[in-house]
């Protein structure tokens, strides 16, 4: 075994977040578990956003890989996976911010019940301040109607993520490949423990709630063969699900 391979490798796309990322990137540091390694993809940022990614690039534990033009997150993040090569993948998002003990918690929470896909608990703060506790376990049929398994909180072992792809689209590229894995893997598991926090911001792409809807229906229909009425009842519920967790603006 490579003794300089890491046990989980960290996605980190980005795109002039340079109001966050450098939190971002802290957060990752200031992790007390310290077998990982960051794989940071900057997608044609601004000079501004590139130059706090600079002030990293020494760090042996970060690799960094700067795409000519934008590409947007789905093929950076796609990119990231390709440039891995350890047990676990882990994802976060350029202004999420991690618990110091996440990776350590969520870990010895995977290699003890040999788990393929776990995610966590997690708060919103910024625009909306929210405690977001996801069901204890999330199937195919029970996820594309409520999508409730936050991005920056999920790990999945690396032999399960062969194969499967994030959509090259402007937003839910990150629905698709959940809905791929629970495909592959049945089953994901929740870490019931706070972990994570998940900015939300104007410029959001979460924020944009009807092309989120617009580009769940067209991955229903195309990718998961859902019918009319299946993929209607799917947008109804989320959409409720979304209510619930974030309310009405």
């Amino acid at each position: 075994m490579n003794k300089n391979k890491s046990k989980v490798d960290i996605i980190l796309p980005n795109y002039n977040s340079s109001n966050f990322i450098e939190a971002t990137i802290n957060s990752i540091l200031k992790q007390n578990f310290k077998n990982w390694k960051l794989i940071i993809i900057d997608d044609c940022s601004n000079v501004k956003t590139k130059k706090i990614i600079k002030k990293f690039q020494k760090n042996k534990k970060i690799k960094i890989f700067w795409m000519k033009k934008n590409r947007g997150p789905g093929y950076c993040r796609n990119y990231g996976i390709k440039n891995s090569n350890s047990k676990y993948i882990a994802f976060i998002d350029s202004d999420d911010i991690w618990q110091k003990d996440k990776l350590r918690l969520q870990i010895n929470f995977m290699t003890k019940y040999n788990y393929d896909f776990t995610y966590t608990n997690y708060k919103t703060f910024g625009l909306k301040n929210k405690f977001i506790k996801p069901p204890k376990t999330f199937t195919f049929k029970e996820f594309i109607y409520n999508t409730s398994i936050g991005t920056s909180t999920m790990i999945v072992k690396r032999n399960i993520v062969s194969g499967v792809k994030f959509t090259n689209t402007e937003i839910c590229e990150d629905y698709f490949f959940k809905c791929k894995i629970l495909q592959k893997t049945n089953i994901a598991y929740c870490l019931n423990i706070f972990l994570t926090k998940y900015r939300i911001r104007n410029n959001s792409l979460q924020s944009s709630k009807i092309k989120n809807l617009f580009w769940i229906w067209k991955i229903n229909k195309k990718f998961n063969n859902l019918n009319f009425f299946q993929n209607l009842y799917s947008l109804c519920a989320i959409s409720f699900n979304s209510i619930k967790k974030y309310g009405l603006k």
